[in-house]
């Protein structure tokens, strides 16, 4: 009878080195540059135990703007108040930040929890702009970065393997390139860099499913 006691009292441990996660995040992310946005997410993980667990990170960030850098950039070249120089800092991103992402929880009642979570990374964007030369003229880059991120949130449990959560968090990227253009003063051929701030605050709601 105590073999049998001792069994059932053991056999949950092993169950959660076999517990994995998906889970689907949507929310806003205010990065410096491109302002508020919408940001959907999705994450998988596997749980070492029941307060502990690893995994990866994708999401997908859209923004239309006006890059405000490249605005004061054409202003000091063609003067202020030029209309082109709004055409010429319009720009359209698609940013797809890419982490491994660890969480850590702690019980604050039987069906809800907080938790802490941190991730490190990398960052692909796709941006679309209008040509320094000639507004008119569309031009394409893909820029990558280095990421971090770290935050904080609490879960809900609704069922057995489900729950909702929700998450605060402040996300750091800085991608860049280099560009050239005409100066109109000179006529001498000059290379800028263009860096594009992803750095800021998400907030995002969810769910997620155990199996």
């Amino acid at each position: 009878m105590k073999k049998y006691l001792l069994l059932i009292i053991l056999l949950p441990l092993p169950l959660f080195a076999q517990w994995n996660t998906s889970a689907i995040k949507l929310g806003t992310f205010i990065p410096s540059s491109a302002g508020a946005g919408f940001i959907v997410g999705y994450e998988g993980s596997h749980f070492f135990d029941p307060h502990f667990s690893f995994g990866w990170s994708i999401d997908w960030y859209h923004s239309n703007y006006t890059d405000e850098t490249v605005v004061n950039e054409a202003n000091q070249l063609y003067g202020v108040g030029v209309t082109q120089n709004q055409l010429r800092a319009s720009t359209n991103l698609h940013d797809f930040p890419i982490m491994a992402d660890i969480n850590i929880r702690f019980p604050i009642t039987p069906l809800a929890e907080v938790y802490g979570t941190g991730g490190l990374g990398f960052e692909a964007l796709f941006i679309s702009y209008n040509n320094f030369d000639n507004p008119s003229e569309n031009d394409f880059k893909t820029a990558f970065a280095f990421n971090w991120r770290i935050g904080a949130g609490a879960t809900y449990a609704i069922g057995n393997r489900s729950e909702v959560f929700g998450e605060l968090a402040f996300h750091y990227s800085q991608p860049s390139w280099t560009y050239q253009f005409t100066d109109p003063n000179t006529g001498r051929q000059d290379t800028y860099q263009r860096s594009i701030d992803m750095s800021g605050m998400m907030f995002r709601l969810g769910v997620r499913i155990y199996y």
